[in-house]
C-alpha cells in the first residue's frame, strides 16, 4: 500500500486561531504572585450545516454544534459526517466551505457547510436526538453497539496490520514531539496516524478528543486514503466507546491510547474486530482486545 504524507510543519498543524494569550499570575513556593503571559487552548463553537437535495430543490440545514479548537474545520466536518454514518466515501461530498451567509458577527469563521451529493438522503428525524455534541463528551445518545455497527462501521480485516512491540513503545514519544498545540498550551488532545513501521503520517489536535479524531479521519477521507486498514491510530487520552466507533468507521484495526479504555469501548472493539491498546507509555502497554495483531 502506498502512504501519502501531509505536511508536518507545526505552523500548519497548529493554526494561530487555535490558541489565545491570557494574563495570569504565577505562584512559586510561598509566592509572591507574579504577573505573566500564558497560552490557552482556544475553544469556540462550530456549527456544521449540510446542503442536500429534497424534492428536486437544494436545501440547507444545521446538523450539529460542537465545541472545538478552531482550525482544520473542514476536516472536522468531513470526519464527523463519515463517523456518524451520513457519508461513506469522498464521492458523497461535493465540498465543504466556510458558510458565507452568517447573520451574526460571532458566527464568522465558526460555521461550515458541507454540500452532500444528490444521492445522499438525510433522515433528520432519526438523527435529531444524536447531534448536540460537546468537546468533552462527543456524540451522546448511542445505546446499542449493534445499531452503530449497522449504520457506519465496515468489517475490519482479519489479515492485519501486524505491529511489533518495539514499534508500539516508540509511538508516544513521536506523538509528543509532534504535538505543537500541547507544547504551547498544555490543553489539547491529539490523534495521529502511523504506518505499521511507526512512521508518523498525520496528526491533528483539539480541546476535544473526539474532534481531534474527526479531524484526522476527515483529512484522510478528503485525501482519498479510506479505508485506513493499514494504519495505526494513537490517541493522547483515554479510549471511549465513541472513539472506537469512529475509528471503526474509518476502517482502523489498531487503536492505541496513552490512557485507559472504558468497559463499553472494549465491548465495542471486541465486536468490531479491533485491537485496543491502553496505557501505552514508558515502554509498557496493555492489550485489551484482538491481540493477534501484536507480536
Amino acid at each position: 500500500m502506498t502512504f501519502f504524507k501531509f505536511n508536518m510543519d507545526p505552523a500548519i498543524l497548529l493554526p494561530a486561531a487555535s490558541y489565545e494569550f491570557a494574563t495570569i499570575q504565577k505562584v512559586s513556593g510561598n509566592g509572591p504572585a507574579v504577573p505573566a503571559s500564558d497560552q490557552l487552548a482556544a475553544e469556540e463553537p462550530l456549527e456544521i450545516r449540510v446542503g442536500y437535495e429534497a424534492d428536486g430543490l437544494r436545501q440547507h440545514r444545521t446538523l450539529s454544534v460542537t465545541m472545538r479548537t478552531p482550525g482544520h474545520d473542514e476536516e472536522l466536518a468531513a470526519g464527523f459526517l463519515l463517523t456518524e454514518g451520513l457519508i461513506h466515501t469522498k464521492a458523497d461530498l461535493l465540498g465543504i466551505i466556510p458558510c458565507p451567509d452568517v447573520k451574526k458577527e460571532e458566527e464568522a469563521g465558526n460555521v461550515v457547510r458541507a454540500e452532500l451529493a444528490a444521492h445522499i438522503e438525510v433522515d433528520f428525524a432519526a438523527l435529531e436526538r444524536h447531534f448536540y455534541t460537546s468537546s468533552s463528551c462527543g456524540v451522546c445518545g448511542k445505546t446499542s453497539i449493534d445499531a452503530v455497527r449497522t449504520t457506519s462501521c465496515p468489517v475490519l480485516p482479519t489479515t492485519g496490520p501486524h505491529l511489533r512491540y518495539a514499534v508500539v513503545h516508540q509511538l508516544p514519544e513521536k506523538l509528543r514531539v509532534a504535538q505543537a498545540g500541547f507544547e504551547q498550551t498544555g490543553g489539547q488532545h491529539a490523534s495521529a496516524l502511523f504506518t505499521p513501521e511507526g512512521e508518523l503520517l498525520l496528526l491533528r489536535e483539539d480541546v476535544g478528543r473526539h474532534n481531534a479524531l474527526d479531524k484526522v479521519i476527515g483529512a484522510a477521507l478528503l485525501a482519498g486514503w479510506l479505508p485506513l486498514h493499514q494504519h495505526i491510530l494513537l490517541v493522547s487520552g483515554r479510549v471511549s466507546f465513541e472513539l472506537v466507533q469512529k475509528a471503526a468507521a474509518a476502517g482502523i484495526g489498531i487503536l492505541a491510547a496513552v490512557g485507559a479504555p472504558s468497559s463499553l469501548a472494549i465491548q465495542a472493539a471486541e465486536s468490531f474486530g479491533m485491537t485496543v491498546l491502553g496505557f501505552v507509555r514508558n515502554e509498557r502497554f496493555n492489550i485489551y482486545s484482538h491481540g493477534w495483531r501484536l507480536g
